[in-house]
């Protein structure tokens, strides 16, 4: 799904109605009716709905839905900050049809006088005030509302954004300008902002619902899309009767040493867990029982290994990786593998030798500190996964850098290197060689546990491995299901006591889910 600036929204909006003979006033009733829907579903229980409008088309919106609630059974108590005669278009002709008595504010003492401060104090709250199109800084009367509806108690659903804040922010360290409503839930329509997506507007849903406008006019030049499950729907989709283990091809994972044979160990599971058909681990002869002993499914196979327990360059001999990875669908490099020198040489040896389609994590990316030259994705597949301490190690930049320009660090470097890179964190970033990036919604500060790394790289690799024709959609599906995976064990775990074992449990409802969801016409995004 496109991510769209608020200038592009307005544009789209234009194009709808103007190319495709979608009425504006249609597009509007829409809108407020999945606003008017959402309430009813979210909020069955809530019988006094209040409104609050400004005078925009986002206030229409918010007539629309006082209409369609009223006409549902609801009590609707409605606040316009305007005086009518300040209204236009489609929010003028909404207001004629307006089945209630608004009560219009002008001043603050009219929102201090006791209709208003009843309406405050209604079940559910409709902030309809400030649309997407909205420039700081915020009116004084808009302001005084947004402080009251702010301080109440009542549940406030934003329509289209929370009123205050700006739709074009793309990281979560960028602040509003001025006064922004807080919101339990927002409902916007057609494709997120980037504020909806990367500026932490609600801890609650955000839904995306459509209302009208054609595939064809909906346009962005951003190159940032969301990953939504009907992004990923062929992916997730019931197999064919006749497959067997070959279809879904094989996964070598090279890494592991003393003290770490659990990383490579997650990551062989995970593959399999994310549907490889085999799933093998090349790792330290003496670490191999740890290994082998973690799952059953697991294949192992002994490497030579350093003085210190690590991944020898003598592994390398005899042909002994070569015939490992002989016939392997993909190579997952680095998980638990150390940062000892002899063992970040062997990393950059393979890296260099094999073709086999590649993901290289953990300190498999640290072998190329200070050399992300000899990364080079031309030619073959290369995923990398750096989280932003890695992607700092990289390219020489602070952390504080990259997380300050996420996206434009990312594009950057899978441009440059002609790789998949995947930047870990709040907000995880899929970046392609093309400069493409998609941003990954799901997922929960209780995945913040080590080894959620490791099992992310082995479903990179089980994905690709089924996927061999679709690398790029296998990597973004895989960050999707590992962030639900992870929303799903913190319903049963919780955020603090979540472990990364637990997404491999929950992997399989996050499958479940997500077909689900690819059915559903409107997207969720949650937190």
């Amino acid at each position: 799904m496109k991510i769209v600036s608020a200038a592009e929204m307005r544009a789209i909006d234009r194009v709808t109605s103007e190319r495709f003979g979608v009425p504006s006033l249609t597009l509007m009733e829409n809108a407020g009716g999945a606003v008017a829907a959402f309430v009813m579903t979210r909020f069955p229980e809530a019988r006094h709905i209040g409104v609050i409008c400004g005078k925009g088309n986002n206030g229409g919106d918010g007539l629309v839905a006082a209409r369609q609630l009223h006409a549902a059974g609801r009590e609707v108590q409605l606040l316009l900050l305007s005086d009518p005669a300040e209204l236009r278009g489609d929010a003028a002709e909404n207001f004629t049809r307006l089945p209630v008595e608004p009560l219009l504010v002008r001043s603050a003492e009219d929102l201090d006088a006791e209709p208003a401060r009843a309406v405050m104090k209604c079940d559910v709250l409709l902030d309809a005030i400030l649309g997407t199109g909205f420039k700081p800084p915020v009116s004084t009367l808009y302001a005084e509302a947004i402080s009251r509806m702010n301080a109440g108690g009542s549940k406030v659903v934003a329509v289209d954004i929370p009123s205050g804040a700006e739709a074009d922010l793309t990281s979560h360290l960028e602040k509003n300008a001025g006064v922004t409503a807080r919101a339990d839930a927002i409902v916007t329509f057609i494709a997120p902002r980037p504020s909806h997506v990367f500026a932490s507007l609600t801890e609650g849903l955000t839904l995306i619902a459509p209302i009208g406008s054609p595939a064809e006019a909906i346009t962005s030049s951003q190159q940032i899309n969301l990953v939504t499950a009907h992004d990923l729907a062929g992916l997730v989709a019931a197999r064919k009767p006749g497959a067997n283990k070959g279809t879904f091809g094989h996964v070598l994972v090279i890494g592991g040493a003393t003290g770490k044979a659990g990383a490579a160990a997650m990551a062989g599971m995970a593959a399999l867990r994310a549907g490889a058909g085999l799933s093998t681990v090349g790792t330290p002869k003496s670490v191999l029982p740890t290994v082998a002993g973690f799952h059953p499914e697991l294949m192992t196979e002994p490497l030579e290994e350093t003085e210190i327990g690590s991944i020898s360059l003598r592994a390398l001999g005899y042909g002994h990786v070569d015939a490992l990875a002989k016939g392997k669908s993909v190579l997952a490099v680095g998980p638990g593998i150390s940062r000892h020198t002899e063992t970040a040489e062997f990393v950059r040896t393979v890296v260099k030798k094999f073709k086999t389609p590649m993901v290289l994590d953990a300190d498999g990316l640290n072998a190329f500190e200070g050399r992300a030259a000899e990364l080079k994705g031309e030619g073959r597949t290369l995923v990398l996964t750096p989280h932003p301490g890695e992607m700092a190690r990289l390219t020489g930049l602070s952390i504080a850098d990259v997380e300050r320009d996420r996206i434009g660090v990312a594009r950057s470097f899978a441009r440059e290197h002609q790789v998949i890179l995947v930047l870990k964190g709040h907000r995880t970033l899929i970046a392609q060689p093309d400069g493409i990036v998609w941003v990954n919604a799901t997922g929960n500060p209780g995945m913040a546990t080590g080894g959620t790394g490791d099992i992310l790289t082995g479903m990179i690799s089980g994905l690709m491995a089924q996927n061999r024709d679709a690398t790029a959609d296998a990597v973004i599906a895989a960050v999707h299901l590992h962030g639900l995976a992870g929303d799903v064990a913190r319903e049963i775990q919780g955020e603090h006591s979540m472990t990364a074992t637990d997404l491999l449990h929950a992997l399989p409802e996050a499958f479940r889910r997500t077909r689900e969801a690819a059915r559903m016409q409107a997207v969720e995004i949650h937190g």
